[in-house]
């Protein structure tokens, strides 16, 4: 006969027959028991970790930049490859010059990629722009219809088909946004010695590509930058009046957002993202992009290179 024993565990009393002590038994499962939690949660923490980890490489740099260069579809394909490159996406914000060095002097982007040497140098000395590279050029172009009711067509001076477009009251259409094309048409009309006004002058404050399809609609002149007129060449009827100027050269330059004036910047990506642009890696492919069998841009000359297509490289 087992005698009777009464004893606590737990906070639970026991009166009973004695029974065996299980107790060591119990605190060995519950340690095995804890071993396996603890190896859950580290598990759990592991992966929770590798995922922040991941995260936070997934960084994002804004770049504000010209609608011409959007229309182009370059972007496309360089952005791709920097993000393969780095792990960093660049969100676009596309516009005409003029706002994207606003947007730039505001801190609402980290990076700016334009086509006004006038505005952007004025930018860094004014200290909103640091580490301004020279990335890639093209030229722009004067066109109108084939009928060339100015009789400009052929013509090797931009300011002079422009006085001529002037005298004969053709139809000019004008962005008119202080973009680096309404900046650069606004040169040509300086060069000429004109301001031009009237009812033949429409200034229509809008992106190249409505700016362009506007001028087609109207059969009008209009200044537009030769990639944009490549992508949208099949659309239109307008057709390339006068080129070959070096008036007419379309340099495009990068800089990154001055870290002094806006601490809260991306400025080591853009940086990366600059040197991106200006390594053999980038512009190998700034250089190779066609559209329509045509290339679209030049990569800028390294030092002792010779500009591509015998166009003069202007300057920034």
């Amino acid at each position: 006969m087992r005698r009777n024993s009464c004893w606590v565990q737990s906070g639970f009393l026991w009166v009973g027959p004695q029974v065996p002590d299980h107790r060591p038994l119990f605190r060995a499962m519950r340690v095995k028991k804890l071993g396996y939690v603890i190896v859950v949660l580290a598990l759990i923490a592991l992966q929770g970790g590798c995922k922040e980890g991941s995260s936070s490489q997934t960084r994002t740099i804004r770049l504000a930049t010209t609608t011409s260069t959007e229309n182009s579809g370059l972007l496309d394909v360089l952005l791709p490859a920097f993000q393969n490159d780095t792990g960093i996406e660049v969100h676009v914000m596309s516009m005409g010059t003029g706002k994207a060095l606003r947007t730039a002097r505001d801190g609402n982007c980290d990076v700016v990629l334009v086509h006004d040497p006038k505005a952007e140098a004025k930018f860094v000395a004014e200290g909103f722009g640091a580490n301004r590279q020279k990335v890639m050029y093209n030229d722009f172009v004067i066109l109108g219809p084939a009928s060339d009711p100015a009789g400009v067509k052929g013509m090797k001076s931009a300011a002079e088909a422009m006085a001529k477009i002037a005298a004969a009251k053709s139809i000019f259409i004008s962005r008119g946004d202080n973009s680096g094309t309404h900046n650069k048409e606004m040169v040509l009309w300086q060069a000429a010695g004109l301001e031009p006004s009237g009812r033949w002058f429409r200034s229509v404050g809008r992106g190249m590509g409505d700016t362009l399809e506007m001028a087609d609609q109207m059969k009008a002149c209009v200044l537009v930058d030769r990639a944009t007129f490549i992508k949208f060449r099949r659309k239109i009827d307008l057709v390339v009046l006068v080129d070959g100027d070096k008036r007419l050269h379309n340099p495009y330059g990068v800089i990154a957002v001055s870290p002094t004036k806006h601490p809260h910047v991306s400025y080591n990506d853009a940086a990366r993202f600059i040197d991106f642009l200006t390594c053999d890696k980038g512009r190998k492919i700034i250089g190779d992009y066609r559209l329509q069998g045509e290339i679209l841009f030049h990569p800028w000359p390294k030092r002792g290179e010779q500009p591509a297509g015998g166009k003069g490289e202007g300057g920034l």
